[in-house]
């Protein structure tokens, strides 16, 4: 086991592989059918009415719109929900040309643009509340001459345009617009008019000027009244829980839910006062969307170092609190983040362009915004709870169950009762100490998240490590002449002092990993609420695990002790293997190993199988030493070979 234990040192420090460019989504060509669609669902109802065409112009530019946006929807690289969104666009082409009503396709066009930026993720919201101050200097500087002093579109650049430029005072105009529809325009400019692309600011500045021409149609007064209801109605405050809610809603959305003169009080108040939504400066989001920004600065003055270690600290202290939270409510969107965030880490470590970090790192954004949806509060019901805690505690528990049960049976195989007093010392040890770690992690310190990622890194690397030795040498013993050899001369003094340490040590490590990671798992389940249906859930799991256990200790009972030790030996020898992936995984995630990743390896994670190269080069090389250990242990003379 020493060699082995040497040779696994020596492949994590492995470093060198061949680089895999960062690929830039395809999101500019995405943002303009998106553009397109958000002024279809507004402009159409000024074209159409009762099935007949009121302004043919308008309706002109409805119907080359819609072309635009089917042609751009169909032209996007190929993915899983694409072929809805060209049916869906080529639908709402059918309805424009049909001269359908205003409000269906309105409804339409907003369904289509919601579901584009879920397969094609878009930033909806900045990193940190916009500069204010800021967008009104920009506005005065490059928008008023057109747009006006007070967004009137009475600017003297405004004199012979056409289209004339758009009145951001305009309430009925102003109450269908997002700043997230604002924002686009401002990014991408408006084809076929005077409106250019401000692409060139920086996007802090393109959100600032979002928000300070999304106030024009909205007073003071209204602003006034807004801070008012803001304060004293919490289910107010709970309709925009981050800045992704404020960008993403208009005034008439917020109207069908509150009311008009509500709606339009809020609305004031809020795009002068985004701050209010934005997350705590101690939210664990807020933290990544911090370091992340500070991580693509460092990057963009040349200093990778830092920026390497601010894209590890975006994961590590402020991702990784929240991703049991995450995890219990939507485990895709959980690995979706993971490799986004991944992804960042590589292309900064592999020197990749600055405009392909700022994409991944837009990507990124897009999906926290989307984990920011997913992680807004919400009271949890029974069923949800149960399903989630009999899952994690059946997945967590039943890998370190096989382990005990098979050390168990190997004892009472052994006729060495009395030694099964250091497996049970062992996993109830790990209980004990489960237990004394919730309670500190609760009212004494907090676990970050490089702790989880270690502890279940190292943890996992030397229960593999121990898993391929003891499965080598049962492989050797699965001889019944060996093993009765290995009874008569050995076993005494194989099972005393160190060698039954070391089973208290197996026990503990396999049994401690998994309630690490269960603990925090039922932290974040029982924090949302559902409390009886998560108890009831852990109880079955409990009932679940218990009846496997019986199961397999009833079933090796029945076994001849070389078939016994035969199928042993290869349990432990997968679960080595699975061990040792999820080991360099883990350390992966806390920036002790580096990330190659392999596009066409699988992620299996029940196999502890993961697209990194680093991660297969492990496993391969502990199913290298498995191979030859096994060969050895039936060679000749490695039958009645001792324990060592």
């Amino acid at each position: 086991m020493r060699h082995f234990l040497r040779l696994l040192l020596l492949v994590l420090a492995l470093g060198a592989a061949a680089p895999v460019q960062a690929q830039a989504p395809a999101a500019s060509e995405a943002q303009v059918a998106w553009r397109l669609l958000d002024y279809v669902s507004v402009d159409y109802a000024g074209a159409v009415a009762n099935g007949q065409i009121v302004n043919p112009a308008e309706y002109g530019e409805m119907t080359e719109f819609a072309g635009q946006i089917r042609t751009r929807i169909d032209a996007l690289p190929a993915t899983a929900g694409k072929a809805a969104l060209v049916r869906d666009a080529a639908a709402l082409e059918t309805r424009i040309r049909d001269k359908a009503a205003p409000e269906a396709v309105a409804a339409q066009a907003k369904a289509l643009a919601a579901a584009l930026l879920a397969v094609y993720p878009s930033p909806l919201a900045p990193a940190f509340p916009p500069d204010l101050a800021r967008g009104r200097t920009l506005y005065q500087e490059q928008c008023a001459v057109c747009h006006g002093v007070t967004g009137r579109a009475d600017g003297e650049g405004a004199q012979g345009l056409d289209p004339a430029p758009i009145a951001f005072a305009d309430v009925e105009r102003a109450r269908q617009r997002s700043v997230f529809g604002l924002y686009q325009v401002i990014d991408q400019g408006l084809d076929g008019t005077a409106m250019a692309s401000f692409a060139h600011l920086p996007a802090e500045d393109r959100w600032a000027l979002a928000f300070y021409v999304g106030r024009f149609a909205f007073t003071d007064a209204e602003a006034a009244e807004g801070q008012r209801l803001w304060e004293s109605d919490p289910a107010i405050r709970a309709a925009f829980p981050t800045l992704a809610a404020v960008t993403q809603t208009t005034p008439a959305d917020l109207a069908s839910r509150i009311g008009e003169t509500k709606a339009r009080a809020v609305t004031a108040y809020i795009r002068r006062h985004p701050e209010a939504a934005s997350p705590a400066s101690g939210g664990a989001l807020a933290l990544a969307r911090t370091r992340l920004a500070e991580s693509q600065t460092a990057y963009r003055r040349d200093d990778r170092k830092q920026a390497g270690d601010l894209a590890l600290s975006a994961y590590l202290d402020g991702f990784e609190p929240v991703e049991p939270a995450l995890g219990a409510r939507d485990g895709a969107l959980l690995r979706r983040v993971e490799a986004a965030m991944t992804g960042v880490r590589v292309a900064i470590g592999q020197g990749a362009p600055v405009d392909d970090v700022d994409a991944q790192i837009a990507r990124l954004n897009a999906l926290l915004d989307t984990a920011e949806r997913a992680l807004a509060p919400q009271e949890a019901d029974n069923v949800a709870s149960f399903a989630g805690a009999f899952t994690i505690l059946l997945r967590e528990g039943l890998e370190a169950l096989l382990i005990v049960v098979a050390m168990i049976a190997f004892l009472r195989k052994a006729e060495r009762p009395e030694a099964l007093r250091y497996v049970h010392g062992g996993w109830v040890a790990a209980l004990l100490a489960g237990g004394a770690t919730w309670a500190a992690a609760t009212f004494l310190i907090s676990i970050s998240g490089a702790s989880r990622e270690l502890t279940e890194g190292f943890g996992s690397l030397l229960a593999g490590a121990v898993l391929v030795s003891v499965g080598i040498w049962m492989h050797g013993k699965s001889h019944a002449d060996a093993w009765q050899i290995y009874i008569r001369e050995k076993l005494s003094r194989a099972l005393s002092g160190r060698s039954a340490w070391l089973l208290f040590l197996l026990a503990f490590v396999v049994v401690y990993r998994e309630v690490f990671e269960t603990i925090l798992f039922y932290a974040a389940i029982w924090s949302q609420g559902g409390h009886l249906g998560m108890l009831a859930g852990a109880l079955t799991a409990v009932a679940v695990l218990a009846v496997v256990a019986w199961a397999l200790l009833t079933y090796s009972k029945r076994l001849p002790i070389g078939r016994f030790f035969s199928l042993s030996s290869i349990l432990m020898a997968v679960l080595s293997v699975v061990l040792v992936g999820k080991g360099v995984a883990a350390l992966q995630e806390a920036g002790w190993v580096d990330v190659h990743p392999v596009a066409w390896i699988p992620r299996i994670e029940i196999l502890g199988l993961y697209p990194t190269l680093e991660g297969v080069i492990v496993q391969l090389l502990t199913v290298l030493v498995l191979v030859i250990g096994f060969l050895r242990a039936s060679g000749p003379g490695a039958k009645a070979a001792p324990a060592g």
